[in-house]
């Protein structure tokens, strides 16, 4: 099969995350002042640093486990890495999703659903 549909798919995921996670980290008071009040109606209220931080780090599993597989798949043709970054794309996008939907923002709840049909995408062709 030709990987260039995979490898693809690998590089709109780490470019995804990567810069999601940069942000986040980088612009963490401006994130906080933006989530705080996204979320002071919903469960995750007194948790949203901790939400964030765990969204940060599922982020980075996948960005940097796609990068590492889009360079297995040019070494080798394997598929490991890539297939986890997307797994864990796929996981960090529900995490999203399931915020998103708490505080009963639709508009973007359907953009993560458009990510996410790229993340299974990928899940699909490298499993």
């Amino acid at each position: 099969m030709n990987n260039t549909a995979s490898v693809l798919v690998l590089v709109f995921l780490t470019i995804t995350f990567i810069m999601s996670a940069h942000d986040k980290l980088f612009h963490w008071n401006d994130n906080m002042a933006w989530m705080k009040p996204h979320f002071e109606k919903t469960i995750l209220k007194n948790f949203v640093p901790q939400a964030v931080g765990v969204l940060v780090f599922f982020e980075l599993i996948a960005g940097i486990s796609c990068v590492v597989g889009i360079i297995e798949l040019y070494i080798n043709g394997g598929r490991m890495f890539g297939f986890y970054g997307a797994v864990f794309s796929c996981i960090s996008l529900l995490m999203m999703l399931f915020g998103q939907r708490l505080a009963k923002d639709f508009d973007g709840a359907r953009t993560i659903a458009i990510y996410f049909v790229v993340a299974i995408l990928g899940v699909f062709w490298l499993s």
